[in-house]
């Protein structure tokens, strides 16, 4: 008989909390430490969303995707999880571009992107100052008609160089673009400049296995390999239950960390809506996916420390977004895991990633989608050799992923690995408004994106969630 993961679960919960990415990790623990019922379902075998990881034979561990955020995600961390998991955020130091622009280093801080911008690329200190200045100020309720490309001619006009450096790590992180509104860039980018970038030392593994630890140890009752089908919502429009692996289960409120439009749509469905919040919902534009190439190195096999942590690789001449997300790759991030990386690991690993379309992958026959895969691990390969001589005879693991590969694990609509553009946060933070006890929290809206953006909003939501079921609280 197939294994029942859904077995002892209670009738009823306070909040069922519907997939399991950062957003409803962290949703999930506030609500439980303030000592609601919490029942957790995630889809896949393992928890994490797109903050996951994979094993391969040989030992090798691979993170998914790249893992750098700001500063705060150890406030975020020690606040809302655990001493342990925030000391284990540390800095990467080593972040490098190489373009026919320039080739530099940096510690991605605002006082050496600075020191860059007005010695290397010759920017008066005084413009360089004001722009950081501007960007710090921004907020969300800013003016959201101006697009990053004009707040970067109004600083940098016609130096597509500054442009590219301070743009195209962004790009990389969360898929903005020049014609996005302005405060999408302005908020991301501030958070990064104020310290520089960070990560998880230890692996994915382990932060998800300390959460995990921590989410049970407050009592949330965490089911994997349910997939949620339904959610049903009372005729005075009350959200009340879900169907999962076909069982039925109820409760208080929900709060789904799927995508926005697979939530409204599919999993409540549109004859529960006003039409006009249909309408908006269909609007949102999903943002792009991504490709990964992970390379292992055999053991006593390694890297020169010269390599940086993150590498921002193109041979394109210019900053372009098209060309980013081309299948005719010409720029690519590495990230570089030495095995301090993963404290008592002897084991070398290189993530390539390039933002991709979901178009160019969705369709081809199995056979064309494998060749693809094969010529993408084999020009990864070409082009890291210039930073890893003998790269081929050194690896033990290559393979790829596509947004295909991201669809099917995460279920995001077209493999979008940074959710949808500005105009979803809107309709995430606006759904309560329509069922009530419904509640969302993922990655929308670009500032949402990235794991500090999924831990603050689950934290966001969680506390939403809170005065839904207590009213009488809400009000003191």
């Amino acid at each position: 008989m197939a294994k029942d993961f859904l077995a002892g679960t209670k009738d009823r919960y306070d909040v069922v909390v519907i997939g399991s990415g950062l957003a409803g990790l962290t949703g999930a623990n506030v609500l439980a430490k303030q000592g609601y019922s919490v029942l957790l379902l995630e889809h896949h075998y393992q928890l994490g969303g797109m903050a996951t990881w994979f094993k391969r034979k040989g030992g090798h561990i691979f993170d998914i995707s790249l893992h750098g955020f700001p500063v705060g995600m150890k406030k975020s961390c020690r606040k809302y999880w655990t001493n342990e998991i925030a000391e284990s955020i540390v800095q990467l130091e080593g972040i490098r571009f190489e373009n026919p622009q320039f080739s530099l280093r940096t510690s991605f801080t605002r006082q050496d992107f600075t020191r860059i911008i007005t010695e290397d690329f010759g920017i008066p200190f005084e413009t360089v100052d004001a722009f950081f200045a501007h960007a710090r100020s921004m907020n969300f309720y800013d003016d959201q008609s101006k697009t990053t490309r004009e707040m970067f001619e109004e600083f940098f006009p016609g130096r597509t160089d500054v442009q590219r450096l301070l743009m195209e790590p962004i790009t990389y992180a969360n898929g903005s673009t020049l014609d996005d509104p302005a405060i999408t860039y302005g908020i991301v980018f501030s958070n990064f400049m104020s310290k520089g970038v960070f990560t998880f030392r230890g692996g994915t593994d382990k932060l998800v296995q300390q959460m995990q630890a921590e989410l049970e140890a407050n009592g949330v009752d965490i089911r994997i390999r349910s997939l949620v089908e339904e959610i049903e919502v009372t005729p005075d429009r009350r959200a009340s239950a879900v169907v999962v692996n076909g069982k039925r289960i109820e409760c208080g409120a929900i709060l789904s960390n799927a995508n926005i439009k697979s939530t409204i749509l599919r999993l409540v469905g549109e004859d529960h809506f006003a039409p006009e919040f249909v309408e908006e919902t269909k609007a949102v534009r999903l943002n792009n996916s991504s490709c990964q190439v992970y390379i292992a190195l055999k053991p006593g096999m390694s890297f020169d420390d010269s390599c940086g942590d993150l590498l921002f690789h193109s041979e394109h001449t210019g900053f372009d977004v098209d060309a980013m997300l081309s299948k005719n790759v010409s720029s690519r991030t590495f990230s570089f895991y030495y095995p301090q990386t993963r404290p008592g690991s002897d084991r070398w690993l290189i993530v390539s990633s390039t933002n991709a379309n979901y178009s160019d992958w969705a369709h081809l026959s199995d056979e064309q989608y494998e060749a693809d895969k094969k010529d993408l691990c084999e020009t990864t390969l070409d082009c890291l050799e210039q930073y890893v001589p003998g790269i081929r005879e050194k690896a033990d693991w290559v393979e790829a992923s596509t947004p295909r590969t991201f669809q099917h694990y995460t279920r995001h609509l077209q493999g979008a690995s940074f959710g949808t553009k500005f105009e979803g946060l809107k309709v995430s933070q606006t759904l309560p408004e329509q069922i009530g006890g419904l509640f969302h929290a993922g990655s929308v809206g670009i500032i949402m994106s990235g794991w500090l953006g999924a831990v603050n909003y689950g934290v966001i939501t969680s506390n939403e969630v809170d005065k839904y079921l207590t009213p009488a609280a809400a009000t003191v």
